[in-house]
This record gives structure tokens, sequence and C-alpha cells, in this order.
């Protein structure tokens, strides 16, 4: 079974459309060192078309410059691709395909294929909406910067069932950006404030 993760640049209001004035001056060795993390071992990259279209109109080029940045530019080329569209493309970047069919039961499909063990989503909001609803989110990478955007997508669209997270692990670096892995979980149970009030502070 595949491992179906979402990996995101966030601000600490929680819009996941990235501005590069908010974003890029936070890029430093440590962001690197862990976006290098999140894409190792990925056998697929499952991208929405405007994600797509960002990358393939930049990566390529890149690998071709030869700069500091063309080893991670080949090693997204040279990965299996597989592009959310609603309308027919025509691939210029290696490596690259049409999702067949709906999205949940197509992604259901590369989760359980045996020859496939990560499967990563960088960026691509609305497609990681669809399948934290659907269930098929394994682990959910966030970048969290510490600004908050006001303008822009938010991940965590409005819907009626809260997700509940659970942590798998932090850290933080000296810009001030929280790596926080997260994994789908239970509810913790019903509580009321009943419940909650034993574990305020005590009288002094």
């Amino acid at each position: 079974m595949a491992r179906i993760v979402s990996t995101l640049f966030i601000s600490a209001d929680g819009v996941a459309e990235v501005d590069p004035d908010w974003h890029f001056p936070y890029f430093d060795e440590h962001m690197g060192r862990a976006v290098d993390e999140d894409y190792s071992g990925c056998d697929v990259l499952l991208l929405g078309r405007e994600t797509y279209d960002s990358f393939a109109g930049a990566w390529p080029e890149r690998e071709t410059a030869g700069e500091e940045d063309a080893s991670f530019a080949k090693q997204l080329g040279d990965t299996r691709k597989v592009v959310v569209s609603r309308q027919p493309l025509e691939f210029s970047w290696r490596n690259s395909e049409l999702l067949e069919g709906e999205l949940v039961p197509a992604v259901t499909a590369l989760g359980a294929d045996r020859g496939i063990s990560k499967v990563l989503i960088p960026g691509s909001i609305s497609v990681v909406q669809q399948l934290l609803h659907a269930g098929l989110v394994d682990e959910l990478h966030l970048l969290v910067h510490p600004v908050a955007a006001r303008k822009g997508r938010r991940l965590f669209d409005d819907g009626a069932t809260p997700y509940h997270l659970q942590v798998l692990s932090t850290e933080v670096f000296p810009t001030g950006v929280i790596r926080v892995v997260y994994a789908p979980t239970s509810a913790p149970g019903t509580v009321g404030y009943d419940d909650a009030k034993d574990h305020l502070p005590a009288d002094v």
C-alpha cells in the first residue's frame, strides 16, 4: 500500500495559495532540507492542473540551465507525474500523464498499487481538499510560515465535519517556520465544559 502524502507551504492563518512575497523570505537551508525529505522516496507526483502548469513552466528549463537546482529539477523530471484535469492535455514534460477517471477511485487505485510506496501531492489545494474529504490523505506535511497572509485560498475550507489530526512530528526552524507532520485520526470523544473544567488552574 502506498502512503499518500500532501506537502504544502502555508501561512499562520491557513492560506496555502503561496505568495512569493511572504514565502521566499523564509526559504533557507532548513526548508530546503525539509522539501528534499518530502520528495525523497516519491514514486508518483500527483498534481492539480495549476500546480502542474507552474512546475512544467519552470523546472525543465532549470534542469537544462544546469545551475545549483538542476539536480532537483532532474529528479522531478524523472518522477512519474499524474495530473488531475477535466480537460485533455498535451504534455511536453517527460513522464507526465493524465489521471484516468474520477479522482477518488483513481487515487484509491494508486494507493493500492503494490509497485508504489509513496504518492506525493505538492500544492494542488483543491486536490488535497477532495482527498481529505474522502479520507485518502495519510500524512499532511505543512511548513507553517510565521506570517498572516490575510488573503488567498485556505487549505481547510468550510464543511460540516471537522478534521481531527494527530501530530507525528514538529520542528522549528531559525526563521520561525514550523514544520508539522500530521496524520488524520478519529475524534478524541465527546467532551463538554463540565468535563474540561476539572483541568482549570486551581485557586491560589
